[in-house]
């Protein structure tokens, strides 16, 4: 797609309903003259791809601080290693789940706001592409019936569910670790203080409140499909150095499988939640 300019900010819409790339210099992105442009585009595009910006460590963290507040991860550190290599991850088990659709933080009260995830070793053979998928327009695009039909619908989500996702058969102490972090209803209907509307799916959904468990399923499956069809999904074909911001709070992803001994290494900052679930 053709080149454009928001504000000051050059950019190229990758697909016609989600993910906009991003044509700035390092030193533009990192002195925050374009922070309210990019925080823009996020909200309406819901993904954008920075390639082969080349960020530091140091570098992600200043620019993700100039977006909104730094959210720590769960042992406090500023930046996050995403690999399977139990060598540099000890939880490394914990993102099996991410092959699946799902957005992030559905245990907490406020979910974040935005990931960003920067690449720094890839497969030699290949994989671990990530996909995205838009579910503001998902949503928009459902028919009057179906929005009607789901308005009021509640889910329950839990980690534990997204286990049984890639280990069918845990072991009990395994799934009690994952059931100790709880679980929580959410509606399947985010409504957003802005009026926009998205949908609240993926692999942490267990089950609607309310519904008998065959009708649950069949509804959370279909709403699903619908929402990662082609016209919503855009796929991300890294090379060493891109930076890819998603947001959160409009969109679900997951990653495509890869060799766990491949040493794919991803670097992720995440920007603090402004909005609970509503």
């Amino acid at each position: 797609m053709t080149l454009q300019t928001t504000s000051t900010l050059p950019t190229r819409d990758l697909t016609e309903r989600i993910a906009t790339e991003v044509h700035a210099d390092k030193a533009a992105l990192l002195s925050g003259d374009h922070a309210g442009a990019i925080r823009e585009l996020l909200e309406r595009r819901g993904v954008l791809v920075f390639p082969q910006i080349g960020f530091t460590d140091a570098e992600q963290i200043a620019f993700t601080e100039t977006l909104g507040t730094l959210a720590p991860e769960r042992d406090g550190e500023a930046v996050y290693d995403v690999t399977l290599d139990t060598n540099v991850n000890k939880q490394a088990d914990y993102l099996k789940g991410s092959f699946y659709w799902h957005l992030d933080g559905t245990m907490n009260q406020v979910p974040i706001l935005a990931s960003l995830l920067s690449s720094r070793v890839l497969p030699a053979d290949g994989g671990g592409d990530t996909e995205f998928c838009n579910t503001y327009a998902a949503y928009d695009d459902l028919s009057e019936d179906d929005k009607d039909q789901i308005a009021s619908l509640r889910a329950m989500h839990s980690a534990w569910n997204s286990l049984l996702y890639y280990d069918p058969e845990p072991d009990f102490a395994t799934l009690r670790q994952m059931m100790a972090i709880g679980e929580r209803e959410l509606p399947v209907v985010w409504t957003h203080r802005s009026g926009r509307k998205s949908l609240i799916l993926g692999c942490t959904a267990s089950n609607i409140v309310g519904m008998d468990y065959a009708q649950s399923t069949k509804t959370l499956v279909r709403l699903r499909d619908w929402a990662t069809q082609p016209q919503f999904v855009y796929r991300h074909r890294w090379s060493v150095g891109d930076l890819v911001m998603w947001d959160n709070t409009g969109t679900m992803h997951r990653a495509l499988p890869y060799d766990p001994n491949s040493g794919r290494m991803l670097r992720r900052t995440k920007l603090a939640g402004e909005e609970p679930f509503a």
